[in-house]
């Protein structure tokens, strides 16, 4: 693998943000130090290259974006009830950036601040200090690593934290993928299979209710390479509640599983396969996308894109019962993701 660097502008406030090469064969991916962000994964098909990674051409379209694509999600990825969640007898206050409740570390997470990168023997690794206080109700100052990697067709991606004071962390990363090309319209072509036959069951506002439901008969029993756009039309409440698939399926309840499949993409003579060494998936659908301009002009309507995010389960804070998403001080958080592409 080698390792291109180019500069890529300045945020709002003067930052300087820079976009990293990595290349392997004729396979590349492109980080960019704002969010630690995905900005393109260019894969080799049918002697051509095609680019499955939605988005944008320069910082002002990641400043301006809501949707936070690529980036790494943190300190907590996905949802929390209410932004409240009580830890060592303490009750915290998270910002309220999703109606009455948090989503994806609050108004400042992790996909807006700029990391610092370096490289490494083949591997790009981004830092960042998430001081305490940056976000709301996230104690403790949070020094966070992650490591890309791109070989044999496989980029991967490595978090590892440590934190000076007890703290929840759920780190994701948020790329949007097409495998028919990132301005290839909407993604509604493809099929997808999920290792489970269990999601954290939703209420009406997205949140896990705390109980595990089987898929079966459903919409969301994906066991087998199934595709996807029937279940968009289904009369399941489920699917009705996230307007689309927008839940999170159950891999195993041990936080530390070994790196295994939790999902596999296909479309267009391409498949992706998502392992990771976290319990839980979420298939989101793209269900809430809204017609941003991305790279070379094209628009990401909703459903352009599909997103695997892998994850301790949402609201997990709040949910006894799920594998917990506590930093102890004196531990090191782990949790390794690969994307692995292959012609079909």
């Amino acid at each position: 693998m080698t390792i291109e660097k180019r500069p890529f502008g300045h945020t709002k406030d003067g930052k300087e943000v820079e976009l990293y090469i990595l290349r392997d064969g004729s396979m590349s991916a492109e980080i960019i130090t704002y969010g630690a962000a995905i900005k393109s994964i260019h894969v080799p098909i049918a002697g051509g290259i095609r680019d499955v990674a939605l988005g944008f051409d320069d910082i002002a379209g990641y400043e301006s974006n809501k949707g936070a694509h690529g980036a790494v999600i943190g300190r907590i990825g996905n949802r929390v009830a209410n932004g409240r969640y009580e830890m060592n007898g303490e009750t915290y206050q998270m910002d309220l950036n999703a109606g009455p409740h948090s989503i994806h570390g609050g108004f400042i997470g992790f996909d807006k601040q700029v990391w610092t990168a370096k490289e490494e023997q083949n591997a790009l690794v981004l830092t960042l200090v998430d001081k305490e206080g940056t976000a709301a109700g996230l104690p403790g100052n949070l020094t966070v690593t992650t490591k890309y990697t791109l070989e044999n067709g496989e980029l991967g991606i490595e978090y590892t934290a440590v934190c000076d004071a007890d703290t929840p962390i759920n780190l994701t990363n948020h790329c949007y993928f097409n495998l028919a090309g990132h301005g290839a319209g909407s993604a509604e072509n493809h099929k997808i299979q999920i290792f489970s036959h269990k999601i954290t069951e939703v209420d009406d506002q997205l949140i896990p209710t705390g109980e595990l439901m089987d898929v079966t008969g459903t919409p969301l029993d994906l066991r087998e390479l199934t595709p996807i756009a029937p279940g968009f039309v289904n009369p399941c409440p489920q699917m009705k509640i996230g307007g689309g698939y927008d839940h999170n399926w159950v891999l195993s309840n041990d936080p530390y599983r070994p790196l295994a499949m939790a999902a596999v993409l296909e479309c267009d003579g391409l498949s992706m396969t998502c392992l990771t060494t976290k319990p839980g998936v979420q298939f989101y659908s793209g269900n809430m996308m809204q017609g941003e301009t991305g790279k070379d002009g094209a628009v990401y309507s909703k459903r352009t894109g599909l997103c695997l995010e892998t994850q301790y389960f949402p609201n997990s804070v709040n949910i006894p019962h799920f594998p917990a998403p506590i930093l102890r001080v004196g531990e090191t958080y782990n949790h390794k993701t690969v994307y692995r592409f292959r012609e079909v």
